[in-house]
């Protein structure tokens, strides 16, 4: 079975070859340092179920887990790093099932590892903030014309999260559009962001402490 791609017509429709694991793993060692910071930020355009994102987090978490296992972090740091690694992450995806898959791909392996090494020890509010970051890290839009897919005609916006301290972390969104394009050339987030949040402590990143309908 031809596990790159689902189907001839998704070809013809959207060019839609998934990347082997191989060719995965030999394009993120090029950058393996990388891989490895924990606040390094990938984003994804054409993320389809989570290839590349999958590998990255895998990576990622290598780094808390091993420190765990080697009783150097308790619990608490561990998660701490857990979800600033999973908000390093981002993928675009123009198709829908994608995008649900892509999430919960990367969310399952997140649970399967935290619960791993934590067992009945683990927190469902720590679980629910890596959902809720994925929520909006994993994004139904077309990378292409900047805005979202969802029949809102929307603007595709990145949320930035950033750690200040005490567990807290920042949230910042900015328009996808001025990142990519000449006002974004200082860097990722180097703009104004069209929209500045309150910190919030880790364990409280859901859609309710942001008002989400």
């Amino acid at each position: 079975m031809d596990t790159q791609i689902k189907s001839k017509e998704r070809v013809a429709a959207h060019g839609e070859v998934f990347t082997n694991p191989r060719e995965v793993n030999a394009m993120l060692d090029l950058v393996k340092p990388e891989t490895e910071r924990l606040d390094s930020r990938f984003l994804e355009p054409a993320c389809g179920d989570g290839n590349f994102l999958i590998e990255i987090l895998r990576r990622k978490l290598a780094i808390p887990e091993g420190r765990v296992r080697a009783k150097q972090y308790t619990q608490l740091q561990y998660e701490q790093d857990a979800v600033l690694a999973v908000s390093s992450i981002y993928g675009i995806e123009l198709l829908p099932d994608n995008a649900e898959a892509c999430r919960n791909r990367l969310l399952d392996y997140f649970t399967d590892q935290y619960k791993s090494l934590f067992k009945t020890k683990c927190k469902d509010a720590c679980i629910e903030t890596v959902k809720y970051i994925l929520s909006k890290n994993i994004i139904l839009g077309d990378a292409l014309t900047y805005k979202m897919v969802d029949g809102s005609d929307r603007w595709i916006h990145i949320s930035e999260w950033s750690p200040v301290g005490d567990g807290k972390f920042n949230r910042r969104d900015y328009e996808f559009s001025y990142l990519i394009g000449e006002y974004g050339s200082e860097g990722l987030f180097s703009d104004v962001p069209a929209e500045t949040y309150p910190p919030v402590y880790f364990l409280k990143i859901n859609a309710q402490t942001y008002g989400d309908k």
